[in-house]
């Protein structure tokens, strides 16, 4: 992959408002919808981040590592993500989330198989599975618009609650 940043992008937001805008609505209702289930927002964070990593998206690693550190998540957690089914750090329901996420996430490597939905159900009922859904298919959608526009990391700061 080229390091080469020196071709300008466009600008979405400035470009397509009413599509961004539309985007900018779907994660609302996906959030809200998670809310509604009951799914806990640390989950919603690991799993931006853990689709965040596995797409290789430098912008949205910046941004949701910060909102989950402001939200009380560890280093400990944040640094051992990557590599969750070899820690202890992880609670059942995590777990299930991120497999699910990773499953939905890397979707060409073999759909989403039948023992990770099922580990899913286990531990989440259907409005939840469907929050999870939402949330990784969210944040994937956001990870290939930051890395197609170039969007920078850095800048972002989380906001205060």
């Amino acid at each position: 992959m080229s390091n080469d940043h020196s071709i300008p992008r466009v600008a979405l937001k400035k470009k397509t408002p009413d599509v961004s805008a539309a985007m900018g609505s779907l994660h609302a209702a996906a959030v809200s919808a998670a809310q509604d289930a009951k799914v806990e927002p640390e989950i919603l964070e690991l799993i931006r981040i853990r689709a965040s990593q596995l797409n290789g998206c430098a912008f949205c690693l910046d941004m949701h590592t910060k909102d989950a550190r402001a939200a009380g998540e560890t280093e400990q957690r944040i640094y051992a993500l990557n590599a969750w089914r070899e820690t202890p750090f992880f609670t059942e329901r995590e777990r299930a989330a991120l497999a699910l996420t990773e499953a939905v996430t890397l979707v060409h490597d073999g759909h989403v198989p039948d023992a990770v939905y099922a580990e899913a159900a286990e531990v989440f009922d259907e409005a939840q599975i469907a929050a999870l859904i939402w949330a990784a298919t969210v944040i994937n959608a956001y990870n290939r618009i930051a890395i197609a526009t170039r969007m920078a990391p850095g800048g972002y700061q989380p906001v205060k609650k």
